[in-house]
């Protein structure tokens, strides 16, 4: 334990599910953890589950939909922690369904939490990343993008690919400053996932059964850990990829 001793980290969506399980997974790992969020009572149960087992975490008020409130927590975490060395893009406010039900406003909101978040965490956290040696983003990103089917996922899908294509070109952009930019597409047991499996049992069963390790992931054993591996030195030489963490469900071309 310990193997990021030293390190900060800014994690959006980070007041649960797999948000969550990423912040404690790097917590254990010695990272002090920006737990930014927009339900200020779900970050300081994160936050204070971190301080319990002994590491180090601040809670970051944080929309991001709003360049505003991005810049104001990039600039606590610094303020408070002492720089970024690892942005974790994770929150997002996006939800599935058919292409003609959707309004412009929920495409924008979906953008605006989305891609045009990412960009914009991406470059508020480059020079203080650059200003420590280097550093290391993940973007969670979905194999709904991949599907054979891609129906109700459209604009979900579309998003998160948005995601992707700004993750390859940061990778190409920044590599000579250290940074390293990859995906994660996730698997994981969250809220919104657990209510659905909890009202759709049969197609919940479908779905698992879809899953070739049988289960649907943990957001730290299964998600968290393999984040901590991806922004550590064993993975140093990898940036601009897209990591399925989905037990063998999707095919990626």
């Amino acid at each position: 334990m310990g193997t990021l001793e030293g390190k900060v980290a800014l994690i959006t969506g980070a007041g649960q599910g797999i948000g969550q399980g990423i912040a404690f997974a790097l917590a254990k790992e010695g990272v002090a953890i920006a737990v930014a969020g927009r339900t200020e009572s779900k970050l300081d149960t994160t936050v204070a589950a971190i301080r319990e087992f002994g590491g180090t975490a601040i809670p970051v008020r944080c929309d991001v939909s709003d360049g505003d409130d991005i810049t104001a927590a990039v600039d606590k975490t610094v303020t408070e922690l002492g720089g970024i060395d690892i942005l974790v893009n994770n929150a997002n406010d996006s939800r599935p369904g058919p292409l003609l039900k959707v309004k412009d406003d929920d495409f924008k909101r979906a953008f605006a939490s989305g891609p045009l978040a990412t960009l914009r965490l991406m470059q508020a956290c480059h020079p203080h990343m650059k200003a420590r040696g280097g550093g290391s983003v993940i973007n969670l990103v979905t194999s709904a993008a991949v599907r054979w089917d891609a129906s109700n996922y459209g604009v979900y899908g579309a998003i998160k690919e948005g995601m992707r294509v700004l993750t390859r070109a940061a990778a190409g952009e920044w590599g000579a400053d250290g940074i390293r930019v990859n995906n994660v597409a996730p698997h994981a047991l969250t809220p919104a996932l657990e209510w659905w499996m909890d009202k759709n049992p049969e197609e919940a069963a479908e779905f698992v059964a879809g899953i070739p390790l049988g289960r649907v992931g943990e957001p730290e054993a299964d998600i968290g850990r393999a984040v901590v591996f991806l922004v550590g030195e064993d993975a140093r030489y990898l940036t601009g990829a897209t990591i399925p963490l989905d037990g063998g469900q999707s095919r990626w071309g």
